[in-house]
């Protein structure tokens, strides 16, 4: 609580909810379609029923890519908990990087990239490099 308390953390709070914002507009932009058409908090989550790729799918190619997502469930689904038709990904971790508006329109080219070649290995490991070049831009720690 006294972390949450300091004005840093409230700052960093805005940043994490600009972050998602960014991001659900790269996601957009590039064709995917986000359950609310957006979000307000550190959340979004992607509906992919309109297209072949399910939750569960898309989970495990982005995995390969280096980036972390989780399957989700979405309103009305009619897959199982286990396949789902959502994918729901957050902006915290990222944020905690230092990225910032400008590394959210990357992070949406990532995972287009991404889900744009489930299945072809070749693909998703230069994904997976890129990937892990943004975040050497970004260390979690500094030394």
């Amino acid at each position: 609580m006294l972390e949450a308390a300091q004005p840093a953390f409230r700052v960093y709070q805005q940043q994490v909810v600009k972050n998602a914002r960014a991001l659900a507009a790269g996601l957009m932009q590039r064709g995917f379609r986000l359950v609310s058409g957006g979000t307000d908090n550190h959340l979004l989550l992607m509906d992919l029923r309109a297209t072949e790729i399910t939750g569960k799918v898309a989970q495990e190619t982005l995995d390969l890519a280096r980036i972390t997502a989780n399957r989700n469930t979405v309103p009305f689904e009619t897959r199982s908990p286990f396949v789902t038709s959502g994918l729901r990904m957050g902006t915290p971790t990222i944020t905690t990087r230092g990225m910032r508006e400008p590394e959210m329109d990357e992070v949406a080219n990532l995972i287009a990239r991404g889900l744009s070649h489930v299945g072809d290995q070749h693909a998703l490991a230069k994904v997976a490099e890129d990937t892990t070049a943004l975040c050497r831009r970004f260390p979690l720690y500094h030394h």
